[in-house]
């Protein structure tokens, strides 16, 4: 995480919170666009970790509705973190991306 952080610091001025040893977050006032870093299991090789793409919804329920009747797939269930509430969906070609909510 911390090698992360230097780097997107120093190329692109992201500033950065802590959200845990596992996870880390960049708002669009450093980054211009929000994103977040999570920190790869040993087990899991550099082709399957991928940045993980966060969108906001302010209605997670309906949001996800809308995944499922699209053709796309609920992978991570709904969880609480710090910052919100989340879930990850794959959109049925091969992308996954993940929802929040506060």
């Amino acid at each position: 995480m911390a090698r992360a952080k230097q780097f997107y610091s120093t190329v692109f001025g992201w500033e950065f919170k802590d959200w845990g040893p596992e996870y880390i977050d960049f708002a669009p006032e450093s980054g211009g666009i929000a994103g977040g870093f999570r920190l790869s299991k040993p087990e899991e090789t550099s082709g399957s970790a991928a940045p993980l793409i966060v969108l906001y919804s302010k209605d997670l329920k309906a949001t996800e509705a809308a995944i499922v009747a699209a053709g796309g797939a609920i992978i991570v269930p709904t969880f609480e973190f710090p910052g919100g509430r989340r879930f990850h969906f794959s959109d049925g070609v091969g992308n996954v991306l993940a929802v929040w909510s506060e």
